[in-house]
Order: structure tokens, then C-alpha cells, then sequence
């Protein structure tokens, strides 16, 4: 089989270079006969007696360039600028070549100078004419279309637009047809791409007419910067036309030539996007490139989106530590096929072992260290108080410990909005640890930050991915109250928030992200249900109550807090003074002895005395919580 494919190649390759070096010769017959009047006895001596040699060095030089510069192996029917421009340096070069070993080799092959002007043009209408002939006449083939194709209406006539549409137009089986665009640029209008014509602006008017005009079925979404009011207002009109309407994926899942695949239904990610971020990429590189990595908590959604935004800035390796031994093994495998030339290190680890913990630290030094790692179900974590403590406070605790002990440079804590007038453990636990990073911060030469904000669409256990489920088996969604709202980020926006805080941070200072205007659950649920069904009036909502430990509104600072801008636009200093650390010890040790012997009550009066703004129930009694395996606390915790 590979015989007979390399004989194939060898065939063809053949073929190509002989065509050369026919066009060539026209070429070079053609110069020669426009230099002296179109007339071969016209050719005086000595050039008659030349032009045989001279032919026979310009085919020499040429076939040299066209080979070394790999011209002989392209495929025709995708010529594009790109070898338009190679196929003219190659042939100017081979022209260069060709004077010089005339006028200092073979002075017999001398010819007039307009000749080699001549047949260098020549030579470049012959060449690429028969390559961008071969690619029309397969585009004219491949343009043929169906009489039962597809008619789709593209908005957005930008590069993305330009791209979906190519992509369309090379597909074999003509099955879609883009019979126009939209666009709101008034430059555009009446422009045409690809001699596919902008109809207008993206807006009901037009849509309709287009709609009606062309029998349009399927309308294509290509504004992926577009902001999620602008795309919400899009698919609105679109639903009420009756026309199916899709999208291509943003700057981070590039459409790719000739894989209409990518396109995809419009998703909720899509109607909430706010712009993109823009990352101070010096900046960021400074903190990551070149240094190891730690990342706790790496197989969850924030911490393998960390993992991913970090691998952009080149660090030298990147430490995964997480205690789900299956999502560490299935991210490994995926960033090693993402990022082949990368350094990953997973390691199983719990962050309450203390001896563990120090042993990573002691093995790799991480320069930076970013703690994803957490428990963070708010109703799950109510029922299991005694978990929550030692995870999310004493985890902290010994992950900020190893950082100061092993002299990590910098500390990023990923907090939450909960942490402000919590009403649950979960909340408490998080603010409790900022209070945690603070003290440890003062006798460190380590930076610790801690970044916060509100929810994550489409992380673990979030409200959308549950939405989705519910109204895949037909309903009712459960939203808990009418009136409950909260703030929402794509995961890919708070990672690299994250990283931006990460830099820009020094000591003791907490972060707050720029999280937009709060979404109304119930609207989310609505928006949810218009995109998933054709009847929307199927699904039903249900509104269960407000449950122990959440709240109708979360917030990002106390009343009594205020923030500083950064240099970065989406990213806040808070101004949240730390608390005094004798107190805090006292609370810890308390809140450890509690934790031990799982007492509930006695745990949320702890947290209530640490956090003094928060707003606990006190549950019933319950069966005591196993803890698993003790947990070793040294004597002065924050020594």
C-alpha cells in the first residue's frame, strides 16, 4: 500500500514539474518574441544563437528555487494570497539567479535585460493562473447547490462571518446555501463578501424580509464579541419568525475551514456574555512565566480553567493536587493532549494533611499558588458543618502555611460572595479563611490575595447545569423564590480575572471582580426554557423557598466596606480590614475543638463569634458528622 501511494506522489510530482517547465518556456518564447517585434526572424545574432542556453540555465535556476522553496508540493485547488506571494518571491529569485550565472558563468546565454523583465512576468500570470484556474473551476464544481438546500442567513459580515461563509461555500454535498447577511454597521450595507450581499442591519425589519425573500431556515449567529443583550435580542426576534437560530463558538473555539460542525446550538453562556476580558498579558506573564505552578483543587471547574489560563503565560511546570483521583487522571490526559510540550505533575493529595501537603511544597516549590480547592455547597454543607471547617478553613490554613514555610512568592485564595453577611457554614468558612490568609500574611514575605466572586455558569454543581436537567425530563424547573438573584460569570471570564488579581496584588489585599448586574434565577430559567424547547409553555416553573442558608441577594462587600479601583477595570481592591490575630486564634482553637467533636451548635456559635456579621440558624439536632481521620493543628496555628 505505501508502494503504490509513493508512486502515486511520484507521478504526480512528476507531472508538476514538467508543467513548469513548460509554462517557463512559453514564458521565455513569449519575452523573447515581444523584445523583438513578435517576429523569430526577427531575433538577430547574437541572442538567435543564445536563446538555447539561456533557456536551458533559466529552467536550471527556477526548478532550483521552486524546489527549495517547496513550490512543487502544493495543492492547487487551495491557492490562495498566501501563494500568490510565495510564487512571486520564488520566481523573482529565480530570475536573480538566472542574470547572474549569465553575466558571470555563461556570458554566451546573454540576452537583452527586457527579455528577463518579461519573462518573469510572464512566468507569474502563466504559474498562478493555472493554479487559481484550478481552484475556480472546483469552487464553480463545489458551487453548484442543491435545489433542496438550506437557505441560511448569516449575521455578522466581520471575519467570522467571512470564515462560517468559506466554510460553507467549499462543502461538497450542497446541502446549505447562505443566501445573505446581516450586519449593523451602515458601512456594510450593500456590500458584498464572497458575492454573498448585506442585506442590512440585524434587526426585525429586515430579518422578516430576508425570512420571506429567501425562505430562510436556519439563521447563523457569527458575532462572537457580540455582549449577551445584543444576542438575547437576536434569537427573540428569530423565535417569533419561527426560524431555528445557531451560533459559532468565540476567540477561544476558532471556527476551522470546512467544519461546519462547529456551530452550535445558541446556549445560555451566549445571552449572559458581558465583553471579553482583556488581560495586562505583561503583567500576567510576569506572575506565571517561567515559574511552577501549584494549583489546588485542579479537577474541579475553576481550578482546570486556572490550570488551562496559565498554561498561555509558559510556566516551567504546572502542579495539579487534587483528592479526586478520577478527574485528576482524565484532566492529565486532556492538557497533555492540548499542551504536548507543557510539564504537568498531578499529585493525590488531601490538603488537610498537613505532612502531605508539606511534602509537595518541599518536592516542587511552587513559585505561585492558586487555592481552588473547597467544599462549596451551601446546602451541603449545612448538613456537614464539621467537613466544611476542616476543608475550607483548616485546608487554607495548611496549603498557606506550606506557602510561607516553603517560600512561595505569591498566594491566591478564590473566595466567593457568600463570604459577605453569610447565612450559611459555606459562607462563613470562606470568609473565615480570607481572615485566615490576612494574619499569615503579616510576619510572611509571601503575597496572599484572595479574589471574589459570585457564581460560575456551567461549574460543578451550579444552577444551570440542574435547569438543564430538569428541563430535559420535561419539568418543572425549582427556583426557590421569585425574587432571588445572583451574580453570574463564564468560567473562562473568573479564571482570568483571577490570574489579573493574582498580579496586580500585594499583601493582605482582597480582591472583588466587576460581576455586572445580577440575573433574576427565574429569568434565567425562563431564557433557559425558550432556548431548549419548541413550546416553552410546557415546562413549568415551581418556586420551592428559600432554604437554610441562602439568601435572596448576594453582595460583594459589607455596608461598611468600600474598594479601591485597579489598574485593571473589572478588578477592585476591598478595603476590608483584618482581624486582630489573637482573636482569631482564639476563635480557631475554639472552632477546632468544636469541629472535633462535631458539634453543629457549637460550630456555628463559633463562626458567628469569628464572623460577627453573619446571620446563622441554628438547625435541629442532628446525628453526629464523622470526620474521617483526625487533623493535626499546631498549637499557635498562625505562628
Amino acid at each position: 500500500m505505501m508502494k503504490s501511494t509513493w508512486h502515486l506522489v511520484l507521478v504526480r510530482r512528476t507531472v508538476v514539474v514538467l508543467t513548469h517547465l513548460v509554462l517557463w518556456a512559453i514564458a521565455f518564447g513569449g519575452a523573447l518574441l515581444l523584445r523583438f517585434d513578435g517576429v523569430l526572424t526577427g531575433i538577430h545574432e547574437p541572442f538567435r544563437s543564445n536563446w538555447p542556453y539561456a533557456l536551458a540555465a533559466l529552467l536550471v535556476c527556477r526548478a532550483v528555487m521552486f524546489y527549495g522553496f517547496g513550490l512543487f508540493h502544493g495543492l492547487w485547488r487551495y491557492a490562495g494570497l498566501p501563494d500568490l506571494w510565495s510564487l512571486l518571491r520564488t520566481t523573482a529569485l529565480g530570475t536573480a539567479a538566472f542574470m547572474l550565472l549569465v553575466e558571470f558563468v555563461l556570458p554566451r546565454a546573454h540576452l537583452p535585460r527586457s527579455v528577463y523583465a518579461g519573462e518573469l512576468l510572464l512566468s507569474v500570470f502563466l504559474a498562478g493562473g493555472l493554479r487559481f484556474g484550478i481552484r475556480t473551476l472546483r469552487e464553480l464544481k463545489r458551487g453548484k447547490r442543491s435545489t433542496h438546500a438550506t437557505q441560511i442567513l448569516i449575521v455578522g459580515a466581520g471575519d467570522a462571518g467571512e470564515s462560517l461563509l468559506r466554510s460553507l461555500q467549499r462543502m461538497p454535498d450542497g446541502k446549505w446555501n447562505v443566501c445573505g447577511f446581516v450586519d449593523d454597521d451602515p458601512l456594510k450595507r450593500g456590500e458584498r463578501v464572497r458575492h454573498v450581499r448585506v442585506l442590512g442591519p440585524a434587526d426585525e425589519d429586515t430579518l422578516r424580509k430576508a425570512v420571506a425573500d429567501f425562505d430562510v431556515k436556519l439563521v447563523v449567529l457569527a458575532i462572537p464579541s457580540a455582549p449577551g443583550t445584543r444576542v438575547k435580542e437576536i434569537v427573540s426576534v428569530c423565535r417569533r419568525l419561527q426560524v431555528q437560530t445557531k451560533t459559532i463558538p468565540g476567540v477561544a473555539e476558532h471556527i476551522q475551514d470546512n467544519n461546519f460542525s462547529q456551530v452550535r446550538e445558541i446556549a445560555i453562556e451566549d445571552l449572559l456574555r458581558r465583553d471579553p476580558v482583556k488581560l495586562d498579558v505583561k503583567q500576567v506573564e510576569g506572575l506565571i512565566e517561567g515559574r511552577p505552578i501549584l494549583v489546588t483543587g485542579a479537577a474541579g471547574s475553576i481550578g482546570s480553567e486556572l490550570v488551562r489560563q496559565a498554561l498561555r503565560f509558559r510556566p516551567r511546570k504546572v502542579i495539579l493536587l487534587d483528592h479526586n483521583e478520577n478527574g485528576l487522571f482524565y484532566l492529565e490526559r486532556e492538557l497533555r493532549q492540548a499542551f504536548p510540550g507543557a510539564s504537568f505533575v498531578p499529585i493525590v493529595c488531601d490538603i488537610t494533611d498537613r505532612d502531605r501537603v508539606a511534602w509537595v511544597f518541599r518536592r516542587h516549590r511552587p513559585a505561585v499558588v492558586f487555592h481552588a480547592a473547597a467544599h462549596k455547597h451551601v446546602l451541603m454543607m449545612e448538613v456537614n458543618s464539621a467537613a466544611a471547617i476542616k476543608n475550607n478553613v483548616f485546608g487554607t490554613l495548611t496549603v498557606a502555611d506550606a506557602a510561607h514555610e516553603f517560600g512561595a512568592e505569591t498566594f491566591v485564595l478564590i473566595s466567593t460572595d457568600k463570604a459577605v453577611n453569610p447565612t450559611s457554614v459555606m459562607g462563613c468558612t470562606k470568609r473565615v479563611a480570607e481572615m485566615v490568609i490576612q494574619a499569615r500574611a503579616e510576619t510572611s514575605s509571601t503575597r496572599y490575595v484572595a479574589v471574589r466572586f459570585g457564581n460560575v455558569l456551567g461549574s460543578n454543581g451550579s444552577v444551570v447545569p440542574l435547569f438543564r436537567e430538569q428541563i430535559r425530563n420535561g419539568g418543572p424547573v425549582t427556583v426557590t423564590h421569585p425574587e432571588v438573584q445572583r451574580y453570574f460569570m463564564t468560567i473562562p471570564e473568573a479564571t482570568q480575572l483571577v490570574l489579573q488579581a493574582g498580579a496586580l496584588g500585594a499583601k493582605r489585599e482582597i480582591f472583588v471582580l466587576d460581576m455586572g448586574k445580577p440575573v433574576k434565577i427565574v429569568d434565567l430559567a425562563r431564557l433557559m426554557i425558550e432556548l431548549s424547547c419548541p413550546r416553552p409553555e410546557d415546562i413549568k416553573i415551581e418556586f420551592t423557598g428559600l432554604r437554610q442558608g441562602e439568601k435572596l441577594m448576594e453582595e460583594l462587600l459589607l455596608d461598611s466596606e468600600a474598594y479601591d479601583e485597579t489598574p485593571h477595570p473589572k478588578v477592585f481592591v476591598g478595603r476590608i480590614q483584618p482581624m486582630a490575630r489573637e482573636r482569631l486564634e482564639r476563635g480557631l482553637a475554639q472552632l477546632t475543638h468544636a469541629m472535633r467533636n462535631a458539634d453543629d451548635r457549637e460550630i456555628r456559635r463559633c463562626l458567628a463569634e469569628i464572623v460577627p456579621e453573619a446571620t446563622l440558624a441554628q438547625p435541629e439536632d442532628r446525628p453526629s458528622q464523622s470526620q474521617g481521620a483526625p487533623l493535626s493543628v499546631p498549637a499557635r496555628m498562625l505562628s
